[in-house]
């Protein structure tokens, strides 16, 4: 069986969440399935952290711009190949994709949803007016849909009125390089972003709430965030005094986050919205006790033992820090639960399951 599978980023030099899934898929893949032939089409890029195998081959359709690649020259490739299946990675396919049977891989429907602010950046808001464009027809003509959660899964059939038969539950996984090394507990981690669903301005204030009542005030790392926005969302909330306490990061490698996981005292995932939470999984991975949201899919992909608080009040995300920080035995027993719990999840587990996806819709060719 011939299998085309979009990987657009994945050769990029800064990845990101959807980029590290199918790279990882496509690497256990590699390992598990010697038979069938796939084709990875990708835009080409300056990391080119996959090789080709014997069944493998790497594919690069080199044009600007997103929409022009996956709607014109995308198909184009695809049509001379000739797949069985394509395979569209990260929310958005072609509505003409070149072969018969389209699995789309649809991590959530946020573009979908009302927001509760508008993001800053032209790129991300220019990405939800596409992908609300694109979606409803794409997921009308996919065979199967694909999502990573099943919050997600509900969500889409509330959102997009797909029949919830059409779409399969593939967990996210991590990889084993987060492990545990000793944690060090010398501050504490945050992933900024600008999206609103990120909860940055209310992570903030409950960070100001910690200062004040924690007589080792750690100090606020923060990744994925330039200082200038850090600034710009501590003047909004009327909390300046906390950036003397920050430390903004920049983008991290991916190969630099299991240090930083494991020097510190908590890691805040405190989204307002998602739905899987990969680094949630490092986190706890490398024995970070994660103060997490009780929001969207993460408290079915955490588990009843995970520290969870309102993201919605900053003052419960501060208690959670403080109790971390003056409560050895819970803070040790919160890194012991997440040690286990992570056991739940792995990308040869997520690949497999798409490879017994790609042999069902294959068998019914």
């Amino acid at each position: 069986m011939k299998i085309a599978i979009e990987a657009h980023r994945i050769f990029r030099a800064r990845k990101h969440g959807m980029d590290f899934v199918v790279l990882e898929m496509l690497r256990c893949l590699q390992k598990i399935d010697k038979e069938n032939e796939y084709y990875v089409f990708t835009a080409g890029g300056p990391d080119r952290c996959l090789e080709e195998t014997d069944n493998f081959h790497i594919i690069d359709v080199r044009v600007p711009g997103y929409a022009l690649w996956e709607q014109v020259f995308l198909p184009l490739a695809v049509r001379k190949i000739k797949p069985d299946i394509l395979h569209c990675t990260s929310n958005t396919a072609p509505l003409f994709p070149g072969c018969k049977n389209l699995i789309l891989t649809l991590h959530d429907v946020i573009f979908l949803e009302k927001v509760g602010g508008v993001n800053p950046s032209l790129y991300q808001r220019l990405g939800r007016i596409y992908r609300r464009m694109i979606v409803p027809a794409v997921v009308r003509r996919s065979t199967s849909i694909v999502t990573v959660s099943n919050y997600e899964k509900q969500r889409i059939v509330e959102t997009a009125g797909v029949s919830p038969d059409k779409i399969v539950t593939v967990y996210n996984g991590y990889s084993p390089t987060f492990r545990s090394k000793g944690a060090a507990q010398k501050y504490l981690f945050f992933l900024g972003n600008t999206d609103p669903k990120k909860n940055t301005a209310g992570t903030l204030a409950a960070y100001a709430i910690y200062l004040q009542k924690s007589l080792l005030k750690l100090p606020l790392w923060i990744a994925d965030l330039s200082i200038e926005n850090v600034r710009r969302i501590a003047a909004g909330i009327s909390h300046e005094e906390i950036l003397d306490h920050i430390k903004c990061l920049g983008y991290v490698k991916n190969t630099d986050l299991p240090d930083i996981y494991n020097g510190c005292m908590a890691f805040l995932y405190t989204s307002l919205r998602e739905s899987f939470g990969i680094p949630s999984l490092e986190a706890m991975a490398c024995g970070a006790p994660v103060v997490a949201s009780n929001t969207s899919a993460i408290p079915e992909i955490l588990g009843e033992g995970a520290l969870l608080v309102d993201p919605r009040n900053p003052a419960d995300i501060a208690s959670a820090l403080l109790k971390l920080e003056t409560d050895v035995t819970f803070r040790k027993n919160i890194s012991e639960y997440g040690l286990e719990r992570v056991k739940l999840y792995s990308w040869e587990n997520t690949a497999k399951a798409y490879l017994d996806l790609y042999l069902k819709v294959g068998n019914s060719l």
